[in-house]
């Protein structure tokens, strides 16, 4: 049941002109993106890899550049997607089907959260397309490529399930977009407060951020406590969703 919600939900992402067009300009930013970054490295970098003391390439400079580039631009995108997902509903009153399904508010939490994973799974694979094209043209890090792409889509999952308690919380999805940007963002930002700082308390903040943890994924460490928390922050905000519509069924 999970996976037949999940599916009626990336089924209607893609029904959604709103869907189509963040797909369109996300891919048309990331390929400049990415055409910016490849010429770049192609006239200033590439001449001078051989004083680099430790060996880089394309990778280093094309690649993960990127990725970094495509975690930003999510932080605006990942609110426009879901934003609509549980807050429509309950402005159309149609929620009350799901309410009245013989489904439990988890079935339906997770397979609404699911379905958005899936687009946005989507989203990643196709512009990870484009610095597949370089296998043509040179070397690539495989290791660095993939410890980039997993960091950026662990990421943007944490945003999602952020994105998804925001929904649940209004009737009104710009509202709720509003919310999950604002969020997302102050998860960002913690970073900045405790980059540049020896206190202790102060990188404590800075470890609650999600650029924090992405920053090492980018440098093609794979730290499991990393990996954890951003499944601690879907976990939360996924019981969070869920608790929120419990409480909102037993009032009909």
């Amino acid at each position: 049941m999970i996976a037949h919600i999940a599916a009626r939900e990336l089924r209607s992402l893609f029904l959604s002109p709103l869907a189509w067009a963040i797909l369109g300009v996300v891919q048309f930013i990331l390929a400049w993106l990415f055409a910016i970054n490849l010429q770049d490295f192609l006239i200033s970098q590439q001449p001078r890899l051989h004083l680099y003391s430790i060996p880089v390439g394309v990778t280093d400079f094309v690649i993960v550049p990127m990725y970094h580039g495509a975690a930003f631009i999510m932080m605006f995108t990942v609110p426009l997607i879901t934003m609509r997902i549980i807050s429509e509903e309950k402005r159309s009153n149609s929620i009350a089907l799901l309410y009245s399904a013989p489904l439990s508010m988890t079935e339906i939490v997770l397979g609404k959260y699911l379905g958005v994973v899936a687009f946005l799974a989507i989203m990643t694979a196709i512009y990870t397309l484009m610095p597949l094209s370089l296998v043509f043209a040179g070397s690539i890090d495989w290791g660095l490529l993939a410890s980039a792409l997993l960091g950026t889509f662990m990421m943007v999952s944490a945003c999602a399930a952020i994105g998804l308690f925001m929904s649940s919380l209004t009737k009104q999805p710009t509202i709720a977009a509003m919310s999950t940007f604002g969020a997302i963002l102050l998860l960002w930002i913690l970073y900045l407060a405790g980059s540049n700082s020896t206190s202790e308390s102060v990188n404590l903040i800075a470890y609650l951020s999600i650029l924090d943890h992405l920053t090492a994924f980018e440098r093609g460490i794979f730290d499991s406590s990393d990996f954890v928390y951003y499944l601690i922050v879907i976990a939360i905000f996924i019981v969070l969703s869920i608790r929120r519509l419990d409480g909102d069924r037993l009032q009909r």
